[in-house]
């Protein structure tokens, strides 16, 4: 097990120091949504040192790193495209961070980017796990993980598609996105977003320690559940179209695609 504690070690210092560059820029341009294109990149960065450091089989390594970087480079592409190309407007949450951390915002925002870094370590578990193994040749596990991840990372792009070319027509502002996917679930991206940790989890699980690899679809589940990913949307949601999304909380179901409510 001690075999993955030095890349974790030398990664969590990595993304620890990114995050504090960030920090600085984002207190420089009163925009602290980049912590999210940061935080999505970070992925990638983890992979690099994970192929470079991981004492584990090198096709094994080659694979979970591949993987790691093809999934972090779509969504900080993704992120970047949403937030980078619009640096002078701040996202309605973390408007609402602002204001609500407005008596020590900068040591709060501080914690928070630092936070990030902590959770991108935190959710590279499986990874650090499957780097370490030195087993030779992939097991079945890894493949059939691997075809979750694909299907998911395929969903979480149509998903993202969808409501960036709604968004893009000027005739839907402050109109709720139903097209597509989103006609059966409220963050069908969300929903690809946890399948793709359950898919990580599955590739983990024939390592030695594999177990502990249930740490990231559990904790992912928490955030989009409990903190940063649906409430926080939800109430920009409906702070920014009202009635129009009640009528949508009341038709569409919150997570998982599925048909329309009476």
């Amino acid at each position: 097990m001690h075999s993955f504690y030095f890349p974790a070690l030398i990664s969590l210092a990595t993304v620890c120091c990114v995050m504090l560059c960030v920090w600085i820029w984002a207190t420089r341009i009163s925009n602290a949504g980049i912590v999210d294109v940061f935080w999505a990149f970070n992925f990638t960065i983890i992979g690099v040192l994970i192929w470079w450091l991981a004492p584990g089989d090198g096709v094994r390594k080659l694979w979970v790193s591949g993987l790691a970087c093809l999934w972090s480079l779509r969504l900080t592409w993704h992120l970047g495209k949403r937030v980078l190309w619009h640096l002078g407007e701040e996202e309605g949450r973390y408007k609402q961070l602002r204001y609500e951390w407005r008596n020590q915002l900068l040591l709060k925002f501080f914690l928070f980017f630092q936070a990030q870094a902590v959770s991108n370590i935190w959710l590279a578990i499986p990874w650090f796990i499957m780097a370490a193994n030195v087993k030779a040749g992939m097991f079945f596990t890894e493949y059939a993980g691997a075809a979750i991840w694909l299907l998911a990372i395929v969903g979480e792009t149509v998903a993202d598609a969808q409501l960036a070319a709604f968004k893009k027509n000027p005739a839907n502002k402050g109109k709720v996105c139903n097209k597509g996917l989103w006609n059966y679930s409220r963050h069908p991206n969300y929903f690809f977003q946890l399948l793709i940790w359950i898919g990580v989890f599955v590739m983990a699980i024939g390592s030695p320690y594999g177990w502990l690899a249930f740490i990231s679809p559990v904790s992912i589940g928490y955030l989009l559940f409990k903190v940063t990913g649906i409430p926080l949307t939800e109430e920009q949601n409906l702070r920014s179209k009202g009635d129009a999304y009640r009528q949508y909380q009341q038709t569409t179901s919150v997570f998982i695609p599925w048909r329309k409510k009476n």
